[in-house]
């Protein structure tokens, strides 16, 4: 329902819909790629301190100061490196605004995180979409050229795929006058991160989200790391816009659970082992999966197709991600849940399947 009070074009967005949150019923749910184990217990433990309360009453550090500083020594950058949002989604939206408004187009693939063309309708930036291969590989020479810069998740999501680092220097080196943002929201389940990439490329960005593998997705941290100018001019959008971005529990908690660097790999670990389990099953089920390095995996069921299992798992109280988009439309996104969430979903998978078939 539009209203005569809005601005003009306001009308013609087209939101982001996000994977639904099961209200009242209790579900299996596997489809928003969340992790299925806790936070790091160093964080947790910060929510008993009762120095919090005293700290609510005070604006935070507009900086994070603090936050920064253990991020950078995670990732052996320095603090002037690194910035800080409201989530992943809040540090690309400053990227778009900073980077990409050029007369030029935005590149990114077709099939791809679906907020980047929302964004680009909000800013009024013109976008192109290279096509994925048929197996949804990237062919890296399809974003040479003019261009306003170029963003890709890696792994790419919804598809899991993962681009090697040699194929992402090569991006950098085909647009070297233009930002490169490398969003690795799910780079903890196998790949290889580009930041070794930043100190040899100036238009590099890459972002980073502590709501996969850190297991904080309602706590809404992200954060990008590139060199300084680039971090300037995230941070001069950031202080156009809000000052005072990070609320001062979420830094303390953020900073504990990233330099708890044994709980991560213990959890990634886990995680990797259940997808190589259930991608091995599914596949003994006759599904197709594409290779994944992400705690979800794109999978085409055989049978009457990917939207009749989606409504009949949901029927049985487990939600995976259906997308009814070009190319996908017979496919499921199955977010890695733990070993016992993973065999409920084989095990109704197995029935279904065997119900549709007779």
């Amino acid at each position: 329902m539009s209203s005569p009070f809005w601005s003009p074009g306001l009308e013609k967005l087209e939101p982001y819909v996000p994977g639904e949150q099961p209200r009242g019923r209790k579900l299996i749910k596997l489809n928003t790629n969340e992790s299925p184990y806790p936070p790091s217990p160093r964080a947790l433990e910060i929510l008993g301190d009762a120095q919090l309360a005293d700290a609510l009453r005070r604006y935070p550090d507009p900086e994070s100061c603090e936050l920064r500083a253990v991020i950078a020594e995670r990732f052996d950058l320095q603090p002037e490196q690194v910035f800080v949002g409201n989530g992943s989604d809040e540090v690309l939206a400053h990227s778009f605004y900073s980077f990409f408004r050029h007369n030029a187009p935005l590149l990114f693939p077709d099939i791809t995180y679906s907020f980047y063309p929302v964004y680009c309708q909000l800013y009024g930036i013109e976008y192109r979409t290279p096509p994925l291969r048929d197996d949804f590989s990237l062919a890296v020479e399809d974003y040479s050229g003019p261009a306003a810069g170029v963003i890709l998740p890696n792994p790419n999501a919804p598809s899991g795929r993962y681009l090697p680092l040699e194929e992402i220097e090569k991006l950098l080196q085909l647009q070297p006058e233009r930002v490169v943002v490398i969003d690795e929201a799910y780079i903890d389940f196998g790949g290889e991160s580009a930041v070794p990439l930043i100190d040899r490329y100036p238009n590099l960005l890459v972002t980073h989200t502590l709501s996969k593998s850190y297991a904080l997705a309602g706590l809404r941290l992200g954060f990008a790391m590139g060199q300084q100018p680039l971090i300037d001019g995230l941070n001069r959008t950031k202080n156009s816009f809000n000052s005072y971005p990070i609320d001062a529990i979420a830094q303390r908690l953020a900073a504990a659970a990233i330099d708890d660097s044994a709980h991560l790999a213990d959890c990634c670990g886990k995680v990797i082992a259940t997808r190589e389990s259930t991608v091995q099953a599914l596949r003994e089920l006759d599904f197709d999966v594409v290779p994944s390095k992400a705690n979800f995996v794109l999978a085409r069921p055989p049978g009457p197709g990917a939207e009749a299992l989606y409504l009949a798992l949901r029927e049985r109280g487990i939600l995976v991600r259906y997308f009814n988009k070009p190319r996908i439309s017979e496919y499921l996104r199955i977010s890695i849940g733990t070993d016992e969430e993973m065999d409920a979903l084989l095990r109704n998978c197995e029935e279904i399947i065997g119900s549709q078939t007779e």
